[in-house]
C-alpha cells in the first residue's frame, strides 16, 4: 500500500520549476522527510534516453505529434513503474519536475491531440497514478520565454522553440486544468521575487502535508 507523497511541478517554458524544486527538496530534507527529486521526460535510465530523442536529438526534428505523445508516454511508464511507485512505496514524498499534465497541456491543448486520447494514454501510462499536490507555476509565456532563453543562453530545447501561440495554449490548458481540480492543483504566480513565490509553494506543501498525516 503506498505511504509516501507525490507532488508534481507543472508549468510553462521559464516558470521557475528546477529552481524552486531544488528550494523545496532542502526545504524538506531540513524538516527531516525523505524526499526523491526526478523529473518527466526522465528518471530511469531508459527514461533518461528517450527524454535525449525527444528534446535534443536531430532525428527528433521531423517527429509527428502521435510519435512524440507516445514517446512521452514510454517514458512516463517506465518512470512510474521503476522510480515513482518504489519510492512513493517506502514512504518517500516523491517531487517531479513534470508529469501527466504537461502532456495533456503540450501534446492535447497545443498539439491538438483529443484530449479524450490524451487521457487515456496518461491512464494507460501511468496505471492511474495521480499526484497528491500539483504546483502549478503561472508566468505570462512572453516572460516565460524570455527568462528560459536569458537561462539557456538562446540554446533552447525542441519543446522550448515553438511559436508563441504554441506557449499560449499551454497556458490556457494549465490553468484550465487548475480551475476544474482545484483539489489537486495550487496555483502561483512566478512573476515575483522567487522568495515570495517559495513561500506560497511552502504553505501549499504543508497543509496537504498535514492532511495526509
Amino acid at each position: 500500500m503506498r505511504r509516501g507523497f507525490f507532488i508534481t511541478f507543472e508549468g510553462g517554458e521559464g516558470c521557475g520549476k528546477s529552481t524552486h524544486i531544488g528550494m523545496l527538496c532542502e526545504y524538506l530534507h531540513k524538516r527531516g522527510y525523505d524526499v526523491l527529486r526526478t523529473r518527466e521526460p526522465g528518471g530511469p535510465a531508459l527514461s533518461e534516453k528517450i527524454r535525449e530523442l525527444l528534446l535534443f536529438a536531430k532525428e527528433g526534428l521531423q517527429m509527428t505529434p502521435r510519435t512524440e505523445i507516445l514517446l512521452f508516454e514510454a517514458a512516463r511508464s517506465q518512470h512510474v513503474s521503476q522510480t515513482i511507485i518504489p519510492a512513493l512505496e517506502s514512504g518517500k514524498i516523491v517531487i517531479s519536475d513534470r508529469y501527466a499534465d504537461s502532456t495533456a497541456a503540450y501534446q492535447g491543448a497545443a498539439r491538438s491531440i483529443a484530449m479524450g486520447e490524451v487521457k487515456m494514454l496518461n491512464k494507460f501510462a501511468t496505471g492511474g497514478l495521480e499526484a497528491d499536490l500539483t504546483i502549478l507555476l503561472d508566468i505570462p509565456e512572453e516572460e516565460g520565454l524570455r527568462r528560459a532563453a536569458t537561462r539557456d543562453c538562446g540554446k533552447t530545447d525542441r519543446m522550448g522553440s515553438q511559436e508563441l501561440n504554441f506557449y499560449r495554449d499551454v497556458r490556457k490548458a494549465f490553468l484550465d486544468m487548475a480551475r476544474e481540480n482545484p483539489e489537486r492543483f495550487e496555483i502561483v504566480s512566478s512573476e515575483g521575487p522567487k522568495e515570495q513565490t517559495f513561500e506560497k509553494i511552502v504553505k501549499a506543501v504543508e497543509q496537504r502535508l498535514l492532511k495526509n498525516v
